[in-house]
């Protein structure tokens, strides 16, 4: 006699069983039961982030939503004024009119300038430490409105004068 077996009565290997109606309804239920629960806790914000985490974990995660501690001051705020770090000069501020009477007084100055009109030649860091000082002295001295040109100037001045008296038809 033939024994009765538990599998579906389809005869091809390929083909699933049709589910019942009962089967279908009972998988949809599931669904939906799932779907339900699907977003975060009640009070999950308040309670700062998982549910039921108990004391334990208090002392041991940081609650993501505590900024920093360092206290802020209300009201105006005055913010320390950074200055700029100027290189240290070898001497101290003076006004134009001490730094040119210092330049003019300089002993090392006048040396080096003698031994250049005598016609010796100065090392590269001499000559160049010669220019700067000159060059120096002129803007001092452009500064304070003196030139060592001033008796050519007046020259100068004087023959405009007399070419225009000319001009003019003056005596």
């Amino acid at each position: 006699m033939k024994k009765p077996t538990s599998a579906p009565r389809s005869t091809a290997p390929g083909k699933a069983r049709r589910k019942t109606r009962e089967e279908l309804d009972q998988e949809a239920r599931d669904r939906k039961r799932t779907k339900k629960h699907r977003g975060h806790a009640a009070g999950s914000r308040a309670s700062g982030g998982e549910a039921g985490t108990g004391g334990k974990k208090q002392g041991q995660q940081k609650d993501p939503r505590i900024g920093s501690k360092t206290p802020i001051q209300l009201g105006a705020v005055e913010r320390p004024v950074t200055r700029q770090q100027k290189p240290k000069s070898e001497k101290p501020m003076l006004s134009p009119q001490a730094e040119l009477d210092l330049l003019e007084n300089d002993e090392r100055l006048d040396a080096l300038l003698e031994r250049l009109e005598k016609g010796e030649a100065l090392s590269a860091e001499e000559q160049t430490w010669v220019d700067a000082k000159l060059d120096r002295i002129d803007a001092l001295m452009q500064e304070l409105g003196l030139s060592y040109d001033d008796d050519e100037d007046e020259e100068e001045d004087e023959g405009k004068e007399d070419m225009m008296r000319l001009l003019k038809g003056g005596n």
